[in-house]
């Protein structure tokens, strides 16, 4: 057997029942603080779209708390099920680089988004639905760096945003 056969056949993690389907990337209005100019990207079922409040909180959340968002970047708010969400905030440090801050709501009746445990040396990063604003930020940071950096250029790249089906 060939060893990627044999992956598949052992570990090509998927999990047997898993069905694939197509998720929705919608942008919404940038959150722009004293701190912070943040893209903001929902992605979810068409049939299950973000609450109104899920959005309201994660924002208020991030103005009145900001962790490490700092800087230019984006944020991807991705409804996962029933009432799982993730709220991925990514800010573009050392002029090339992605860093990100992943917090997490896991139920309606929970307040406020956590940060998400991450201890395990072999982490999950992003799924297939949240690599579309992912890559779509990355060519727009690109086109950004190579611009004039200035105001205008700025207001460019803070409008520059995808919107579409992922997956």
């Amino acid at each position: 057997m060939s060893p990627l056969a044999h992956l598949l056949a052992t570990d090509s993690g998927i999990d047997a029942g898993y069905q694939h389907y197509p998720k929705l990337v919608s942008p919404l209005a940038p959150l722009v603080l004293p701190h912070a100019a943040l893209k903001w990207y929902g992605v979810h079922e068409e049939a299950r779209p973000i609450p109104e409040e899920v959005t309201e909180m994660a924002r208020q959340q991030l103005a009145a708390a900001p962790l490490a968002a700092q800087g230019m970047g984006f944020v991807v708010l991705h409804r996962c099920g029933e009432s799982f969400y993730f709220l991925l905030v990514s800010t573009w440090r050392n002029s090339n680089e992605l860093w990100e801050t992943v917090l997490y709501k896991d139920h309606d009746a929970a307040t406020s988004f956590a940060l998400f445990p991450r201890e395990e040396p072999h982490k999950a990063t992003y799924c297939v639905w949240e690599l579309v604003p992912v890559l779509h930020e990355q060519q727009a940071w690109t086109r950004f760096l190579r611009s004039a950096r200035d105001a205008a250029a700025a207001q460019g790249w803070l409008q520059d945003s995808c919107t579409g089906t992922a997956g």
